[in-house]
């Protein structure tokens, strides 16, 4: 099977801890450089796929100008945990009740949404398609880099964890343009060169 490396896109407008940014936010200056700093890719890749969001959109057509490697897919299977909302462009300490609400039980109940968010097992689910669809993907086109977001990887690289995986990604975020080799069983392993936020 060829191989399929994860990179999270790089740094995008607005960004802080606990904000939930709107779905348009833009690569800032210091992304585009990010994702230059983390080139080369690794030997052999010879295709991107992205998720539509625009921040991965535009970390995945840089590197295609920059490499000259084709983008193949975009897939809406690779795009960030699909917030509520009532939460986009606000921070912890502004959450509205029902989020807090809806964040108090979603552990025992991870079928529990939050108006139109995504909960935390159609999150699994959607990762578990993702990764069959990474998969075909690298089956026709050969090595892969996929292009995605923090929440959406954490818990594609730990699907064993069913979707307790979501609070395992929160824990522990992948920085800006870092790139692991995907593996279903175990958390990725990181590349080495990944640049550093």
């Amino acid at each position: 099977m060829a191989d399929i490396w994860l990179m999270r896109h790089g740094a995008y407008e607005g960004h802080r801890p606990g904000y939930h940014a709107p779905h348009e936010a833009a690569l800032t200056v210091e992304g585009h450089d990010q994702v230059r700093r983390s080139l080369p890719l690794p030997e052999g890749v010879t295709a991107i796929v992205t998720s539509p969001i625009p921040r991965a959109r535009q970390t995945a057509t840089l590197i295609s100008h920059l490499t000259g490697l084709p983008i193949v897919a975009t897939s809406g299977l690779l795009a960030e945990w699909r917030a509520p909302s009532i939460i986009i462009g606000r921070t912890a300490e502004t959450y509205p009740p029902a989020y807090r609400a809806w964040r108090a039980h979603r552990l025992a109940n991870p079928s529990l949404r939050c108006e139109d968010g995504e909960s935390l097992t159609d999150l699994h689910t959607r990762a578990r398609h993702c990764a069959a669809f990474l998969h075909h993907n690298a089956g026709r086109n050969g090595p892969l880099l996929a292009v995605a977001h923090t929440l959406l990887l954490g818990v594609l690289t730990r699907l064993t964890e069913g979707p307790m995986a979501f609070t395992t990604a929160m824990r522990t975020p992948w920085q800006f343009a870092e790139r692991r080799l995907f593996t279903i069983n175990q958390p990725a392993a990181p590349d080495v060169r990944a640049p550093r936020r």
